[in-house]
């Protein structure tokens, strides 16, 4: 019999060094199961690995891609660390982008300076309000939150699914599922010419050093830290659950809603029925691939906008499947784990 025994003195060093760890084993098994599917070895790790980031504007793309799951990956990480587990940042990003996009079409034909304000504002809103349902059914009913948040998502993708056949259809559009195009003063600033990188990749910096700012420096970040290491501990320092639950709920939410918006905002100018190729969803393996911190989340959203990006170019160059993105991140996810356990229990054979 095979049973796992937790390990006195858990090694701190193998604790930094197993997103690294993991990120080496994914690359191997990745290499591995292309030599299966009957691909060249080298032609795909060139493919997957190299090619994506081998011009600038491969450099802007990687940008793009990452401002999204650095900004919900910072936040999520933040509500990890205090034991609240909102898996629904992706239900929470479409009603962003949903509330974003409205702002845009209401002022379809203003080119004023306040647009886009309004649009970052609404769209903040939008994921809080999406992320309250959770909070108030944990907090008032102590309803798990994984499940309703992770429900949510499924009822704010058919949300977006109606509005953009019905309300907020382009009349203009031939009845196509989608929304106008957003104005000029609607849409983010690009901030390298020639590539689509927006202003929302400085953001997400800015998002990173107000996530180390407020665990580290704040009285707000320690009560999070301790909630989530010892809630009895925090309950007796006065430290109020509720409102835990609730501040990390809405800084997922916000946080979720604005990369929502920074979508429609940004690379794509419209409402349309897919905004998003499953950020919320992958920001979690960012969040627990950067050990829960801010500094370590900006490596890994860039680490996970490689694949979105790897696995784009593999389909064009290799005929390879899109799904081989999906594979490779749920690989690094799933050796993450493994690393993890590991380095916290030894294997006992009985």
């Amino acid at each position: 019999m095979i049973t796992l025994q937790r390990r006195a003195d858990p090694s701190r060093l193998m604790g930094y060094l197993a997103p690294l760890l993991a990120l080496g084993i994914t690359l191997l098994a990745g290499l591995l199961l292309f030599a299966v599917l009957g691909v060249p070895i080298g032609a795909a790790f060139y493919a997957f690995f190299i090619e994506p980031v081998s011009s600038l504007y491969g450099w802007a793309e990687l940008g793009v891609k990452a401002a999204p799951l650095i900004i919900i990956g910072v936040a999520l990480s933040i509500g990890f660390r205090a034991q609240v587990w909102n898996i629904g940042a992706e239900g929470q990003l479409i009603l962003g982008g949903i509330a974003g996009a409205a702002v845009a079409l209401l002022f379809h034909e203003n080119d004023a300076w306040y647009v886009l304000p309004l649009m970052m504002l609404a769209g903040m809103i939008g994921g809080m309000a999406w992320a309250a349902i959770p909070a108030l059914l944990k907090t008032r009913f102590n309803v798990n939150e994984i499940l309703t948040s992770l429900m949510l998502t499924y009822v704010a993708a058919l949300l977006l699914s109606w509005l953009v056949s019905g309300p907020m259809r382009d009349p203009d559009g031939f009845n196509f599922p989608e929304s106008r195009m957003f104005h000029d003063a609607a849409l983010l600033p690009r901030i390298l010419e020639g590539t689509r990188l927006h202003a929302g990749a400085m953001v997400a910096v800015a998002v990173v050093l107000a996530g180390w700012v407020l665990l580290s420096r704040t009285l707000l970040g320690f009560a999070l830290r301790v909630n989530g290491a010892a809630p009895r501990a925090g309950a007796h320092a006065g430290f109020s659950q509720r409102k835990l639950i609730w501040t990390a709920l809405m800084i997922g939410g916000g946080c979720a809603g604005l990369a929502g918006l920074f979508e429609v905002a940004g690379p794509i100018g419209q409402l349309l029925p897919s905004i998003s190729p499953g950020y919320g969803f992958t920001a979690i393996i960012v969040a627990f691939l950067g050990r829960l911190h801010p500094v370590g989340v900006l490596f890994a959203g860039l680490v996970m906008a490689l694949s979105y990006l790897g696995g784009e170019t593999a389909q064009i160059t290799l005929s390879l499947p899109l799904a081989v993105t999906g594979v490779f991140q749920g690989m690094l996810l799933f050796f993450l784990l493994a690393t993890d356990v590991l380095i916290n229990y030894r294997v006992v054979f009985k």
